[in-house]
C-alpha cells in the first residue's frame, strides 16, 4: 500500500471529488459501492481520473488539503495535463 492523493469525477468536466488514501484500490472500491448518502451516491463521482503517490500519508493528505483550496479550473488543467480523455484509470492501473 503506498498514500496517494486523487482525483474521482462522474464524466468528462463533471463533479470533481478529491482525496487520499493509504490503499487506493481498496477506496476506490468504496466510492464505486456508492453508500447511501454519500457523495460519490449523490454525484456519481467513481471514475479515477487522476493519482499522485507519495512516501508518506502525511504528504498526500497535505496535497489533498492544497488541492481542495483550488479553483475548479486548476483542478481540470491538473487532470487535462495527464489524462486529457478523462480515462478511468482504475482499470489500467495494476493490482
Amino acid at each position: 500500500m503506498q498514500p496517494c492523493f486523487y482525483l474521482l469525477s462522474n464524466r468528462k468536466n463533471g463533479a470533481l471529488y478529491a482525496g487520499s488514501t493509504s490503499n487506493l484500490a481498496a477506496r476506490i472500491n468504496q466510492h464505486r459501492s456508492r453508500k447511501p448518502g454519500s457523495f460519490s451516491a449523490r454525484y456519481g463521482v467513481v471514475r479515477l481520473v487522476h493519482a499522485e503517490f507519495y512516501e508518506t500519508m502525511p504528504e498526500a493528505m497535505q496535497r489533498e488539503r492544497r488541492v481542495k483550496k483550488w479553483k475548479r479550473a486548476w483542478k481540470i488543467e491538473l487532470i487535462k495535463r495527464d489524462n486529457p480523455a478523462w480515462n478511468d484509470l482504475y482499470l489500467t492501473m495494476l493490482w
